[in-house]
């Protein structure tokens, strides 16, 4: 009954992939994270400006409760993403783009499973009487460091909140480039990359524009004067090699 079920769901799955279009379960995992991880960074950075208090007490406990579900979601997400076939589009076309697509897609999976992760291991080692819980209501265990001494667990919260931090940053590094490959997608290459993935906004026409016709021209030049850098890289010890 569970096999058919899950048959039945994956040839769902590729009805939509065969349409052009991703799941509908794969663009709510999407967009709900995104949603997820706009409303935390707004909130961290809200809630550490707070004074000490019961507000800012408060303000934690929604974090770490919106951080749980963020982790259930992103695996939840990953699992989908291994069973259901994957979705072919123009993105997967060869070249450095397609290559810088799933670096972008690996560091951001790194970067939604690190920041609950490293949470729940600052709260599990110097905040043990919080009773975390996962959207409010779930309960959510700590991590197991009872046993651990205290310099342990202080060097344990030191290195999490160094990895919570530097993930942070990440982020907010990776969203902008992520968004922008996306705009590049739909408005220069006019693909069917964005409409993949929010099916409400109509495909473009394939069409030559100018700012296409700007974009190549500059692809190309960089990848001239990259070209011509690596070769001067390489020609002194090529040259060197020669001389007898």
């Amino acid at each position: 009954m569970i096999d058919r079920l899950i048959a039945q769901a994956l040839e769902w799955a590729a009805g939509h992939h065969d349409e052009g279009r991703y799941s509908p379960v794969a663009i709510g995992f999407h967009w709900g994270m995104a949603g997820l991880v706009a409303f935390q960074l707004g909130w961290g950075w809200w809630m550490g400006r707070l004074p000490v208090g019961g507000e800012k007490v408060a303000a934690y406990e929604v974090h770490f409760a919106v951080g749980i579900l963020m982790l259930l979601l992103v695996i939840g997400r990953l699992t989908w993403r291994l069973v259901a076939p994957d979705l072919i589009n123009d993105a997967d076309k060869p070249g450095w783009e397609s290559t810088a697509a799933h670096i972008t897609h690996y560091v951001f999976y790194l970067c939604l499973f690190g920041l609950p992760l490293s949470g729940w291991a600052m709260v599990s080692a110097t905040a043990r009487d919080t009773q975390l819980a996962a959207a409010g209501f779930i309960p959510w265990p700590l991590l197991p460091m009872q046993d651990l001494s205290n310099r342990q667990l202080w060097a344990i919260e030191a290195a999490a909140e160094w990895m919570h931090w530097g993930l942070v940053l990440t982020l907010l590094l990776m969203i902008p480039i992520h968004a922008g490959a996306a705009l590049k997608h739909h408005l220069i290459d006019r693909d069917d990359v964005f409409h993949a993935m929010l099916p409400v906004v109509p495909q473009p026409k394939q069409k030559r524009t100018r700012w296409q016709r700007r974009w190549r021209a500059l692809e190309r030049r960089v990848g001239s004067t990259a070209t011509r850098l690596w070769r001067g890289l390489l020609l002194p010890t090529d040259s060197g090699r020669r001389r007898p």
